[in-house]
């Protein structure tokens, strides 16, 4: 065997490329820790701009709370609550048609919650979208039938849309399920319209009993006492709603 004698030229050479390639596969490890050590901090960061949107959320300063739940989404493309939350911030600085982007994506992400089906269903009755305001809310009820705020927004849109007696059906539900001040208000104000003023009325007193400053209470039951000649009874609620509603 015949030894290739190696000159200090190749020997540098192949050093360099000995050296270049443990630095590359530093190179290579560094990044892996890098990326791991990014996966594993992004959703901290993510949920500190989330609770810092939600506080700015809270106090009404949507534009500063779009832009950390931006942030949040930015670093956790599947976080759900910021999406939701971004949305309702639109909806806070009257912008309904790009919360609805938002509240699409919740239900993309997560289909089988009535969460994102309410809040995009809400969206759309603000929008006088009724058709597509009572799809969503029987997707919400379908993903949770004792949901009853479901039951509630399904029924606003149909009396929206002039099905009263389907609307008296769903708030009926709605007050099974959620015996809420608003939920009574919603159905007195369905009966009203039907003109069963004495249950309206037996609404309404459900309501002032547990909210007795509500103004709007006592305006809609003075109408149905109106509506049932008792004009003294009107009278004395017309007054009281005006008192409370400082005129």
């Amino acid at each position: 065997m015949v030894l290739v004698p190696i000159s200090a030229e190749d020997f540098s050479r192949r050093k360099s490329r000995i050296g270049w390639g443990v630095a590359g596969v530093i190179l290579v490890i560094l990044a892996a820790a890098g990326y791991m050590y990014k996966r594993s901090v992004d959703p901290m960061h993510a949920r500190e701009s989330f609770d810092a949107g939600t506080r700015l959320f809270k106090i009404a300063r949507y534009n500063e709370a779009i832009l950390s739940f931006d942030r949040a989404i930015a670093l956790k493309p599947d976080m759900v609550d910021a999406y939701l939350m971004r949305g309702k911030s639109y909806v806070g600085k009257a912008d309904p048609e790009q919360a609805l982007l938002d509240f699409t994506k919740v239900i993309e992400i997560s289909p089988s919650n009535p969460v994102g089906w309410l809040a995009r269903g809400a969206a759309y009755l603000d929008l006088n979208n009724l058709p597509s305001a009572i799809e969503d809310a029987t997707h919400a009820i379908a993903a949770n039938p004792e949901e009853a705020a479901a039951y509630s927004l399904r029924g606003s849109a149909e009396r929206n849309g002039g099905n009263t007696k389907k609307a008296l059906e769903d708030f009926n539900r709605a007050v099974e399920l959620q015996p809420s001040p608003g939920n009574f208000f919603e159905r007195g104000s369905t009966y009203q319209l039907l003109g069963e003023h004495k249950l309206a009325i037996a609404d309404f007193d459900r309501v002032i009993e547990v909210i007795p400053d509500l103004a709007s209470a006592f305006f809609a039951r003075a109408e149905s006492r109106r509506a049932l000649g008792d004009l003294a009874g009107a009278h004395q609620d017309h007054l009281q709603g005006r008192i409370l509603d400082g005129h």
